[in-house]
């Protein structure tokens, strides 16, 4: 892994509600839990906490996928393995 994207991914859990997230991801393992369950055991507003999301997704930690209108979110593995 470049040094750019392992300083964006670094930063990306230097967030309490990110690292929270990623953590409870990382527990529930690689079929993910829905945005508004996350939203839910974390103890963060959903609209607050998309963003935090998309943070994780863009840094490549996390992968997201659409069933029906929910939005479930899993850590990305091959990411993740890549930062460490």
């Amino acid at each position: 892994m470049e040094i750019i994207a392992a300083v964006e991914a670094l930063s990306a859990l230097a967030q309490p509600h990110r690292l929270a997230a990623f953590r409870l991801l990382i527990c529930e393992g690689p079929s993910g839990l829905p945005a508004g369950a996350i939203a839910e055991r974390i103890a963060v507003p959903p609209s607050t906490l998309s963003h935090h999301l998309a943070h994780l997704e863009r840094a490549g930690l996390l992968r997201s996928w659409r069933v029906e209108r929910r939005i479930f979110y899993a850590v990305d593995v091959e990411g993740t393995r890549r930062l460490v």
